[in-house]
């Protein structure tokens, strides 16, 4: 973009210097529109060349002096490239261009031949010293500009991570005291249950009577509670660290418990968005949690697709689930659509039609 506009301004510059030219001198020879050209057409690499193109243009014009002595009007092509040399910093190479055009310009008497007065010449003098001057400070001016631009751009973007550093430390906090929290008053109560069911349920089988099915599952409840509570302990004092790189772990854990389960990873891993990170973990532990409880005997596989713009996790598995069966989501499921509506991605969560149910979660990890 930025070197179609230099060429543009390059083609307006050489059409308005050609332009003059052909005006106020006449009968130009090829090699006068050479020089004009090259003065001129080089401008179109100004950025990327700038020293390279304020020896150019500063060669070729003053050639066209010595030839054509056409007075101030050769300056404007030097002073653009006077400019974009300062604006880049290359200030040595700026003041060399601007002294050997002015030497040049002065020594071969272009105001003399040009019909002017002393005091006419002088005035001619000072006028194309004060463009170059003149050109060189806008530049310096840009230049020092441009670096605070970017140095408030710099302190925005360490102010923005600061914040987002210090939310995700409070968040850690918050996680750690609701786990705490948790533990010390739900924990111990319903050991508590757990216990008092289980001891009314050896003593009634004890005096030969029959356990009441209440009391049964009171204490499958308080078995079953116990093992939800310490899993959710377990997810809020590990979120820091749970990523895509921690599947395969995730993935021999649910086989060490009886689920069969396999990964598999196309694409090229790279790293990701911590955010992405984290809730692609998380869908998967979830996703493999409901297979164990829901599908019945069943195996699973998890697919992690690295594509150029997102990450995609799916889990598929061959458990009871069928089609046409309704099936209401549960809190885990509605945790994976908050986490994937949150980040701006896509969830699928349904019976698959050859049996089972099937988790695809399609990631973004470029920022919108």
């Amino acid at each position: 973009m930025r070197f179609d506009r230099d060429l543009l301004l390059a083609a307006v510059v050489a059409a308005g210097q050609v332009g003059t030219e052909i005006l106020l001198s006449p009968g130009l020879a090829p090699l006068d529109y050479a020089l004009l050209l090259g003065g001129t057409l080089v401008l179109a690499l100004r950025r990327r060349f700038p020293v390279v193109v304020l020896a150019v243009t500063v060669a070729c014009m003053l050639a066209y002096t010595v030839r054509m002595q056409p007075g101030a009007v050769a300056t404007f092509p030097v002073l653009i490239a006077v400019y974009t040399t300062v604006r880049q910093g290359k200030h040595p190479a700026a003041l060399a261009g601007v002294v050997l055009f002015l030497a040049g310009m002065f020594a071969f008497g272009h105001d003399a031949a040009a019909g002017l007065s002393p005091r006419s010449a002088i005035e001619s003098r000072v006028l194309v010293v004060g463009w170059l001057v003149a050109a060189a400070v806008i530049g310096e001016a840009t230049r020092a500009w441009s670096a605070y631009l970017e140095q408030v751009e710099q302190r925005a973007a360490e102010a923005e991570r600061t914040r987002e550093e210090t939310a995700l430390r409070r968040a850690g906090e918050e996680r750690l005291r609701i786990a705490r929290e948790l533990h010390d008053s739900l924990t111990h109560s319903i050991s508590i249950i757990k216990v008092q069911a289980g001891v009314a349920a050896h003593l009634a089988r004890k005096r030969g009577e029959e356990v009441p099915a209440s009391l049964i599952a009171i204490q499958e409840a308080g078995a079953d509670a116990m093992r939800e509570l310490r899993a959710t302990l377990e997810v809020l004092r590990s979120d820091e660290g749970s990523g895509l790189e921690q599947v395969p772990e995730l993935v021999n854990r649910a086989r060490a418990a009886g689920l069969p389960a396999k990964v598999e990873v196309s694409g090229s891993p790279r790293p990701v968005p911590a955010e992405v990170d984290r809730a692609a973990y998380r869908i998967v532990q979830e996703a493999l949690t409901n297979v164990s409880r829901h599908a019945g005997p069943a195996s699973a596989s998890v697919r992690i697709g690295y594509l150029p713009g997102e990450v995609i996790v799916q889990i598929d598995d061959d458990g009871a689930a069928v089609p046409d069966e309704e099936h209401q989501p549960g809190i885990g499921l509605t945790g994976m659509r908050e986490r994937v509506a949150a980040l701006g991605g896509r969830l699928r969560a349904e019976a698959r039609p050859e049996g089972g149910f099937t988790v695809r979660a399609e990631l973004p990890v470029v920022r919108s």
